[in-house]
């Protein structure tokens, strides 16, 4: 018999999605944001960090504001966003005071996480609230962040904060029973997945398109989702907020939707903030060779192995790296500019002094500023 993985978690990150905490997009529903309280007080008791990770600001901005639909212009919706976090954090803290609890507002965007001391002030924070026992919510900073900047979607953020964090086990909480083999409301003979492995290839066919027109991300985003969260060890539930108790019920053993389980190791927490990167500042394209010497050999990536250059970065950048067909199969910190890289491209490492004029680093970039991929 399955038994929730939660149970044995200590530190989780909680995900709800706009579907629970709105009604139907017209503001926040404080009965649902009252009762997500009530079920995180109980999780508490049982001696359990949580963070949580909550859609809703716009929503909530959008009826303040008296709107009658979701504007598309990027600065109203940044608009809807500043007006509706002051009634999303202002809800929570008052339905967590009701069980004695404080809560922390964190806003979040992708750029805080791509710099590495950023990265480590937003980790100090959050370890020292759940040491004070707060709290916190999360939140993209829908008011300042552009497309550039974004996550795109809080399934993409819940997971970051989960690698950050180092959390046991993100619960993704949705409209939806769980991850089926096919789309319920179309294929009745579609059933629910019960348990899988994070990396399986296979559930992102599963997961299909989106779901609810009230969030962005659908069960898609979710899965990929899993799979970030799993590069730090951390497995991840998709279960129905609309299931009674559900954390209660998940926290006690109780199986509820579908689990994907983590089995890699650990990423290291260097390695984990270049996976982290949703964003690169431009590719390599390696030859084959590069490409066994990374992914079989664990050696570095040397000048000579880059076939090809995209995007303007700078030394000391994120870039990742595409074999032949494309597809990216590590990302690093580069130790030579674009302008520099094109120079010494095809070439061998002796060669660079004779050809920059200098030798910063024998490598394009080092192993230990390389992470691979599946």
């Amino acid at each position: 018999m399955i038994q929730s993985v939660v149970k044995q978690s200590r530190r989780i990150v909680v995900k709800v999605g706009s579907s629970l905490v709105t009604n139907q997009g017209q503001g926040l529903d404080h009965d649902a944001l009252t009762r997500w309280a009530g079920q995180i007080a109980e999780l508490k008791k049982m001696g359990k960090e949580i963070v949580l990770v909550s859609s809703g600001a716009i929503a909530e901005g959008i009826q303040r504001l008296g709107w009658k639909k979701r504007p598309h212009a990027v600065h109203e919706l940044q608009a809807a966003a500043a007006v509706g976090q002051m009634g999303l954090v202002q809800a929570y803290e008052s339905c967590f005071r009701q069980h004695g609890l404080h809560a922390a507002q964190i806003l979040l965007t992708h750029e805080d996480l791509s710099d590495r001391k950023r990265y480590l002030n937003a980790r100090s924070t959050l370890i020292t609230l759940l040491g004070m026992n707060v709290i916190p919510v999360i939140n993209e900073n829908d008011t300042v962040a552009t497309d550039e900047i974004r996550f795109g979607d809080n399934d993409t953020l819940a997971a970051l904060v989960t690698n950050l964090i180092e959390g046991s086990v993100l619960v993704i909480l949705t409209d939806q029973g769980g991850l089926f083999t096919a789309d319920p409301r179309k294929d009745p003979h579609a059933r629910l997945v019960e348990e899988a492995r994070a990396g399986d290839p296979a559930l992102k066919a599963m997961a299909g398109g989106a779901g609810s027109d009230i969030g962005r991300g659908g069960m898609l985003t979710k899965v990929m989702a899993a799979r970030r969260a799993a590069r730090s060890g951390a497995h991840t539930v998709i279960a129905s907020g609309h299931e009674p108790d559900v954390l209660v019920m998940l926290a006690r053993g109780k199986a509820i939707g579908t689990q994907l389980l983590a089995e890699t190791m650990t990423l290291a927490a260097r390695k984990q903030w270049l996976a982290d990167h949703l964003q690169m500042r431009g590719n390599l394209t390696l030859d084959e060779g590069a490409v066994k010497a990374l992914t079989i050999g664990g050696s570095s990536l040397l000048s000579i192995g880059v076939t090809r250059i995209d995007g303007n970065f700078e030394r000391g950048e994120v870039v990742g790296c595409l074999d032949p067909a494309g597809k990216e199969i590590a990302r690093g910190l580069v130790n030579y500019s674009a302008a520099e890289t094109r120079r010494i491209l095809r070439r061998a490492s002796s060669d660079i002094e004779t050809i920059l004029g200098y030798v910063g680093e024998p490598e394009l970039i080092h192993r230990d500023n390389l992470v691979l991929f599946q």
